[in-house]
């Protein structure tokens, strides 16, 4: 593990740091004390994720239990079944390479001109703080709300959003959460949705609310969905944009990228596959099931370490083609892929084109670990242009 991205998950993130380290002896599936089965090959990774029947989101062990104690049992519901597959199939057109492409140059377009211009005009750009204000903006976008031209509302969409997910630090032993955590939760998704029943009405068919309305959902369950996406739009997003641009420098490979351009996309999928900004996911065990000839019994947790399972295949490298093995594994997969994926690896090429437009190498000049955070990703990475004006 790089030193930089080892420190990062390591101040982020203890417990998912510790784990990780501990599972580098682990086998493919292992069955830990309290934790439950962890996986950590790539293939069988994949394998349990898209095996909808025997591993489920809603029970718990998997994300749906978590929200379910937020927004009721309807709302664990839409994580599996004929619900999810209602829902994602009412907003897949929003996601398509098209859709991407004029989602984020609509909502990020000018802010990445102005990283490029303030660069070659030789100053210091925080790639971590316009990260959080344009995944805000893109996720507000999204979902329909309309929170003004400033750049605060969306930073605090963001903010709200990192101080919910952090609230499940410490699940991977048990998804039940404390009454008292419950209390917080629900205190401060109703602050991050406060726009949501207004807009709800007036949102564009184009947007998530819009399709929720359109669906019939109601306003309770549509609330659980805009807070899900204010959660996953942006921790993700930030944390693999952010990490993408340190390895670069950190590797010294940004110098590759710069000699031929056409390695970008292998540095966007390298990026997100080093950095895996989505290190583990939970599944609940919905029936006895044989894997790899162990028996797992109904009630058990599985727990795939995505993390380990990229990381196996070696350390950051632009020149690196796709490797079948791990395919997509940072988004997910199977009928929970990432639907946001096409709009994850735009948001890093199009930072990267930034940073990178003037054809010089760029220096970070200094940097933050995010502290006590679900996602590990940096506070503040500041750069500038080396040889610029």
């Amino acid at each position: 593990m790089d030193r930089h991205e080892a420190r990062l998950l390591r101040r982020g993130n203890p417990w998912l740091y510790t784990l990780l380290r501990g599972a580098r002896l682990a086998g493919p599936l292992t069955r830990a004390p309290r934790l439950g089965w962890l996986v950590t090959d790539p293939v069988l990774a994949r394998a349990v994720l898209r095996d909808g029947a025997s591993f489920t989101m809603a029970g718990e062990g998997g994300v749906g239990h978590l929200w379910g104690q937020l927004f009721g049992p309807e709302m664990a519901a839409l994580f599996d079944g004929a619900g999810h597959t209602r829902v994602r199939t009412a907003a897949r057109d929003l996601f398509t390479g098209d859709a991407a492409s004029a989602l984020v140059e609509r909502t990020q377009g000018d802010s990445y001109r102005d990283v490029a211009a303030r660069l070659r005009e030789g100053e210091t750009v925080d790639v971590a703080a316009r990260a959080r204000v344009l995944a805000g903006r893109l996720v507000a976008d999204l979902l329909g709300l309309r929170l003004g031209p400033n750049d605060a509302p969306y930073e605090n969409l963001f903010s709200l959003g990192e101080r919910l997910a952090g609230l499940a630090l410490g699940t991977a032993a048990s998804t039940d959460l404390p009454e008292a955590k419950v209390r917080t939760a629900e205190r401060i998704a109703a602050e991050l949705t406060r726009a949501v029943p207004e807009a709800y009405t007036t949102a564009p068919d184009d947007t998530i609310l819009g399709r929720c309305r359109a669906l019939g959902l109601g306003l309770d369950l549509t609330r659980g969905l805009a807070t899900l996406l204010a959660v996953a739009g942006t921790e993700t997003g930030v944390s693999g944009t952010t990490r993408t641009v340190a390895l670069l420098h950190d590797t010294g490979q940004q110098r590759a990228l710069l000699a031929d351009p056409a390695l970008m996309e292998n540095a966007v999928r390298e990026g997100l596959r080093v950095a895996t900004p989505a290190p583990v996911i939970g599944r609940h065990v919905a029936r006895d099931v044989t894997v790899e000839g162990r028996r797992i019994k109904q009630g058990d947790r599985v727990v795939v370490l995505t993390h380990r399972a990229n990381n196996g295949v070696g350390a950051f490298d632009v020149t690196r083609d796709y490797v079948p093995e791990t395919r997509q594994l940072w988004f997910g997969a199977g009928r929970h892929l990432c639907l946001g994926a096409s709009v994850a690896r735009l948001q890093v090429t199009r930072m990267l084109e930034s940073l990178t437009a003037e054809g010089l190498p760029y220096a970070v000049v200094s940097r933050q670990a995010a502290r006590k955070v679900l996602v590990p990703t940096y506070h503040s990475l500041k750069v500038r242009l080396d040889g610029a004006n």
